[in-house]
């Protein structure tokens, strides 16, 4: 008579330490109806920072389980950006409120570094974080910081005080001009010319090539041939906007998008449609909060509109250099 052969295991997921009830349900509630696939994980890692203001390990430790991932590579990817706040066992969580200065070489010239050395002085730690920040992105209003999701131009020491014992954390949008106001000054109307077949890509690349554009990553490639070659290659075809400005007095990208973000939108419909792309992944700085509140409000504008399929402009957050 054979042995009774012993059963296997039930898989249990990804290796690591026990899971809490609490905290995976705390998570499945922040990811609701979500992908949970793996190109999501700074999004997932976003939900719970802003929810609970820092990455607990308990919470980390749940989202692999939920995600099928190792805790070791959530891990990497949250303690790898520097907003993410990660809390290991036995850790105290950071301050409710946290004051980024910016010390980059406008700022510095500007005064940051005496600026940081007496904000942390006027302030109790246990209630207001002070940290120092790579360029934010608003070289020519230094010294800048940003209290919680709120920029601030010329900051003192008085004025950011002031905003973090008072709550004044939220995100400021400044006045842009949106979708209803864009059509009206003829937004969107090459778009419709491109997509009727009265603009050909061929066309297009012509005149981009006639016009001398270039890019300015540093090699100055024409756009009209680049756009040329992606048509050559076997699809699926992905476009990628990257709006990780991070260099020092550089800042185009915000000040274009915080007033006129349609104009960037339409080009990269057009653009899309001339190299047949099946998506667009509009990728932003997580330190520009006004621009990401513009781009996730005007994208859903152009889905109801009709103008752009639902999902066809996917948002991606950075999360701190």
């Amino acid at each position: 008579m054979n042995a009774e052969v012993p059963r296997r295991r039930r898989d249990r997921g990804p290796k690591g330490r026990a899971v809490e009830d609490k905290a995976l349900a705390d998570v499945r509630e922040l990811l609701g109806s979500r992908p949970r696939r793996r190109d999501l994980l700074i999004e997932h890692l976003h939900l719970i920072q802003d929810r609970f203001g820092h990455l607990s390990a308990r919470h980390m430790r749940a989202l692999a389980e939920e995600m099928r991932l190792s805790q070791a590579e959530v891990y990497e990817v949250a303690s790898f950006y520097d907003h993410f706040d990660v809390v290991h066992e036995g850790q105290t969580p950071p301050a409710p409120i946290t004051i980024r200065v910016c010390e980059s070489i406008a700022c510095m010239l500007a005064g940051s570094e005496q600026l940081i050395e007496a904000l942390t002085a006027s302030v109790d730690p246990a209630d207001v974080r002070v940290v120092r920040a790579p360029c934010v992105g608003r070289c020519a209003t230094a010294p800048a910081a940003r209290v919680g999701d709120r920029e601030v131009d010329h900051a003192t020491v008085e004025g950011l005080r002031h905003m973090a014992l008072e709550g004044m954390t939220e995100v400021v949008v400044p006045d842009y001009i949106g979708l209803e106001t864009y059509q009206v000054r003829g937004g969107y109307r090459t778009l419709a010319r491109v997509r009727s077949g009265e603009l050909t890509p061929e066309a297009m690349i012509e005149t981009l090539q006639n016009g001398g554009l270039r890019g300015l990553g540093g090699a100055g490639f024409p756009t009209g041939r680049k756009w040329s070659i992606v048509r050559g290659f076997a699809g699926p075809r992905l476009m990628t906007i990257n709006g990780d400005e991070g260099e020092p007095g550089t800042f185009k990208d915000r000040w274009f998008l915080e007033r006129d973000p349609h104009r960037a939108l339409e080009g990269a419909l057009i653009a899309a449609h001339a190299v047949e792309a099946e998506r667009i992944y509009f990728y932003m700085r997580d330190e520009y909060p006004a621009v990401l509140h513009i781009l996730r409000a005007e994208i859903a504008a152009l889905e109801a509109a009709g103008i752009a399929p639902p999902g066809f402009i996917e948002l991606r957050r950075g999360a701190g250099a």
